[in-house]
């Protein structure tokens, strides 16, 4: 069997790393499945899937495809009037995505691949459209459709070229059934961590150096927000909770990410992010490191991980990567983010979009370390149970086999 992965970024993201686990459970379980992937621009993302031994290369997207999306029309609250202007824009720059859907339809036929296996809502569409003829096209679905106004139309449009869907969470299953009808086949698997790389164990980074702050001269508790920087990923919340915390002068904020994709309007910066934090006080209380390449390293650093998104998380991978590194966690309620924490045991959770909630969880682990060991330690149990790369293979595979005898 051949399985031809399609990607939109070549850049490591949460969605990319989730993939990259498929791929290293799959090559370790199934070594003699042939793995191919094809990404919309070269990056790291290819060079470690190449490191497990998956074929990969790049088919760079045209930069109107690049950054064409829902974000760029005011994210997925726009009205219809900005719907209609992105799918106005979608029109003009159909040449080069007609261009680009033929190159992706010959990479296809030259792969000669049992099944195409999708990653992101654009290449969900373009693999229905290049999918050589009788090939299965499998959706893995990170996200909520229904918060995606475009991509929900366009999906919703060609769920009839569409096998299957993966999906990360219960939650995102039930919304996928909701836009592409109950009738469509989704099968939820959760996310897996790397436990190897992701472990309590290991070297920690220095954020202050990162972040060009002084040393502390004194104890401190190091609060760390971990993302992308997507708007909805909460750095305003975080900023604003540590403003809260002024009478708290052993707490020391970071924010840890960096810009991710092209799509315009889809994400803040560095520069906006510390304009914000200059006008709330916080000079010398928080610092920005930008990308990091090794996450796991950026969280061993941390006392804390806050999860601070303001929407539903679709799964969460950097709460069960923080989980995985043994820290104490405090966790956005909602979406599939509440299936896989149990509040209290071995994380805390805050309300969604509010800072003085989020505030008061960072404050009570601020002020008990016993509390931080204890939650820290009961969610590194838990990822070892939930997040085991291993389970995927067994998860995966008779899904591929399903699919591609269905085809024959």
């Amino acid at each position: 069997m051949k399985i031809v992965y399609l990607n939109p970024s070549g850049q490591m993201g949460g969605a990319e790393r989730s993939l990259l686990d498929f791929m290293a459970s799959l090559r370790a379980a199934e070594p003699r499945v042939a793995l191919e992937l094809i990404a919309g621009a070269d990056g790291a993302f290819l060079d470690q899937a190449r490191a497990l031994g998956v074929a990969a290369h790049a088919l760079p997207y045209p930069r109107a495809l690049a950054r064409l999306g829902d974000a760029s029309v005011g994210g997925g609250g726009g009205s219809k009037s900005r719907l209609l202007g992105a799918l106005g824009r979608a029109s003009l720059s159909t040449p080069s995505v007609a261009l680009y859907t033929r190159r992706l339809r010959h990479a296809l036929s030259a792969a000669a691949p049992d099944l195409i296996h999708t990653n992101g809502f654009k290449m969900h569409v373009l693999g229905a459209w290049a999918a050589p003829r009788g090939v299965p096209v499998l959706w893995h679905i990170h996200d909520y459709i229904s918060s995606r106004p475009l991509m929900a139309r366009l999906m919703r449009a060609h769920a009839d070229r569409c096998a299957a869907a993966v999906a990360n969470s219960l939650s995102v299953a039930d919304d996928v059934r909701s836009a592409c009808g109950a009738e469509f086949r989704v099968f939820p698997i959760h996310n897996a961590v790397d436990l190897r790389r992701f472990s309590p164990e290991g070297p920690a980074l220095d954020l202050d150096r990162l972040s060009g702050l002084a040393p502390p001269n004194h104890p401190v508790v190091r609060i760390g927000l971990v993302a992308t920087m997507a708007r909805w990923k909460g750095h305003e919340v975080f900023l604003r909770a540590l403003e809260m915390l002024a009478g708290e002068p052993l707490v020391r904020g970071y924010v840890i990410g960096g810009a991710l994709y092209e799509t315009d309007g889809s994400q803040c910066d560095l520069e906006e992010l510390r304009g914000l934090a200059g006008r709330l006080g916080l000079a010398g209380r928080v610092g920005f490191t930008g990308f990091v390449d090794d996450a796991a390293a950026a969280m061993r650093a941390l006392d804390v991980v806050v999860h601070a998104s303001t929407q539903p998380e679709p799964f969460g991978l950097v709460i069960a990567e923080a989980m995985a590194t043994g820290r104490a966690v405090v966790v956005s309620r909602g979406g599939g983010a509440a299936e896989i924490v149990t509040p209290g045991e071995d994380a805390l959770v805050h309300e969604a979009g509010s800072a003085p909630a989020l505030a008061d969880r960072m404050r009570e682990l601020a002020r008990d370390p016993v509390l931080r060991t204890a939650l820290g330690a009961a969610a590194a149990r838990s990822a070892r149970r939930r997040f085991t790369r291993e389970r995927l293979a067994d998860e995966l595979m008779p899904i591929y086999r399903l699919l591609s005898a269905q085809a024959a």
